[in-house]
């Protein structure tokens, strides 16, 4: 309905710029929204008000030159001039119930198109340090990530997933020495444990499985313990691929797949790490100071220089990363989307600017980020802190196993990535309409339970029949319901060029408000076949899309609740 709006816009102005009422060279991106107030009509546009100033007349004057101006056609059934001169369309019975019609034809595809025409992405999500279970910050990031793919994919592009493990550095020499501590039967209550060493349970299944000899498959590498406790090299290899597995059944727990692992050491084993080094010496942007090697990232809009290579001859974490974006424009992507925690912020400058010094001609704000803040979990009111397993945080794996994977979820990616977010147990637990992700899910159960209840009186449904009589769909929750369902796939594009998959959440909560509300007030197992065929089509479009968007959420559409 809003496209056909649009093609009603165009063709009226195309018509006023032969009549030179506006100039010919003015070619306006008309914009369509659907109104809030439903008084006000189903769609509303603001280009008299645009063009009024180039051309040289009253905004409302405008307007109703525009309406004069309008083809003739059966879709809007009235249009009214409100205010300064927005313009505000009536859809008609008959073509708004269309969209029943396209949503059935469509099925799995509806809400889809190729405004990417197939263009390469990748996306960078989870990519947290093996060094422990993965926390519920890593699960939000996990399913904003997985969710954004999703859109990305339902919009024509073509997406890679990948996870980049941070396996080198100070960090891993950490859950080395905490693991070897636990080997040779120490504890952190004893002097001789590490003074940054991980305290969590998870350290002593480690050391148990490496002195037992155990044989660990993570990804593409196969690790065998050498059951060497004064080992170290060894103890760290297992202890990295132990937890790579481990954090790897929580995503497939969680429902995340990825298509490439990226290891850090592999920059420092293929040199990619002193090549990037070198080619920023050769292109000027470097100096030495106090012993160590920095790079002025203030020349690309940094707030400071940055360390490039302490005065110990080793990189500082800022040289790798740029060193690995580099491999990822060389892989090929044009748009790389980064999904990180917040504290990565100040990371999202010094890249950039390190990308630009490179002078390879990645263009200035590459890549783009989509950085989720801080998860609080709570229970009763108060928050729940730690996990046996893991010793000082809550994990993802303690989140599913409490609420189950849909709840977790649909709670994690359901607000916006940069807002706080505090997750209720109790609440991601209740079977009430307080429950967004129940909510959402029982309006799908309703219809699979109405289309049971139809078949049960043998009045099956008759597509043919309802396809013929969709204009008796005029009630005003009708109305209401078919205009929701008209507008998922501009839901669905624009979530997916703001990176914001929570639109999709939302739009799903007020399209199973439509549709609850529509149930109540409008009876379906009527005896009237032709307006209970009507009705029902209703409901199966609304269960087509509820799936539709649900499954951009990785959650499922339970046909029984």
């Amino acid at each position: 309905m809003k496209d056909t709006i649009v093609a009603l816009l165009e063709a009226a102005l195309d018509e006023l710029k032969q009549q030179q009422v506006v100039p010919a060279e003015i070619t306006p991106v008309i914009k369509v929204d659907p109104t809030r107030d439903k008084t006000h009509g189903d769609y509303a546009t603001n280009i008299a008000l645009m063009l009024a100033k180039p051309a040289g007349q009253p905004p409302r004057q405008l307007a109703e030159k525009l309406v004069a101006a309008l083809p003739e056609n059966t879709a809007v059934s009235r249009v009214d001039i409100a205010g300064p001169g927005f313009i505000n369309f009536f859809a008609a019975t008959d073509a708004a119930a269309q969209v029943v019609r396209q949503v059935l034809e469509a099925g799995d595809t509806f809400g889809r198109s190729l405004v990417g025409q197939g263009r390469k992405v990748q996306v960078e999500f989870v990519s947290a340090n093996p060094t422990g279970p993965l926390h519920v910050g890593h699960g939000r990031g996990a399913a904003v990530g997985d969710c954004l793919s999703r859109l990305l994919e339902a919009t024509g592009h073509e997406v890679t997933r990948e996870f980049y493990y941070n396996d080198a550095g100070a960090q891993i020499n950490n859950l080395a020495l905490s693991v070897q501590a636990r080997a040779l039967g120490f504890g952190p209550e004893d002097d001789s444990w590490p003074e940054d060493g991980y305290r969590g349970d998870y350290i002593t299944d480690v050391a148990k499985a490496y002195m037992a000899g155990e044989s660990v498959h993570a990804d593409d590498r196969h690790v065998t313990a050498a059951t060497d406790a004064n080992n170290l090299d060894a103890i760290r290899e297992f202890a990295v691929a132990w937890l790579r597995r481990e954090q790897d059944l929580d995503l497939r727990a969680f429902g995340v797949s990825f298509d490439v692992y990226f290891l850090e050491s592999s920059l420092y084993k293929d040199g990619k790490v002193e090549e990037t080094a070198q080619r920023l010496v050769d292109n000027g942007h470097t100096y030495e100071q106090d012993g160590a090697l920095w790079l002025r990232t203030t020349d690309f809009g940094d707030d400071k220089d940055r360390v490039m290579r302490k005065s110990d001859g080793s990189y500082t974490y800022f040289l790798p990363d740029v060193a690995y974006h580099l491999d990822k424009w060389q892989r090929g992507f044009g748009t790389v989307v980064n999904e990180q925690g917040a504290d990565h912020h100040s990371t999202v400058t010094r890249v950039r600017a390190g990308l630009q010094a490179l002078d390879t001609g990645i263009p200035q704000g590459w890549p783009d980020y989509v950085l989720h803040q801080m998860v609080l979990v709570t229970r009763s009111g108060v928050e729940v802190k730690l996990s046996k397993r893991a010793g000082s945080y809550v994990t993802l794996r303690d989140l599913i196993d409490e609420v189950g994977r849909d709840a977790t979820r649909y709670f994690l990616a359901a607000r916006r990535a940069d807002s706080q977010l505090t997750f209720d147990i109790d609440l991601a637990r209740s079977q009430s309409n307080d429950n967004p992700v129940y909510y959402v899910q029982y309006a799908h159960a309703r219809v699979c339970s109405v289309l049971r209840k139809a078949d049960s009186e043998n009045l099956p449904f008759d597509n043919e029949l309802a396809m013929a009589n969709l204009g008796l769909l005029d009630a005003e929750q009708e109305k209401l319901l078919l205009n929701r369902l008209a507008r998922y796939p501009e839901v669905v594009s624009h979530a997916a060029r703001s990176r914001e998959p929570q639109q999709v959440a939302q739009y799903l909560q007020d399209l199973a408000a439509d549709f609850h509300s529509c149930y109540n007030a409008c009876k379906v197992m009527v005896e009237d076949d032709a307006l209970r065929n009507a009705r029902l089509a209703l409901g199966l479009a609304a269960r087509q899309v509820l799936r539709n968007g649900l499954d951009l959420l990785g959650v499922s559409a339970p046909e029984e609740m």
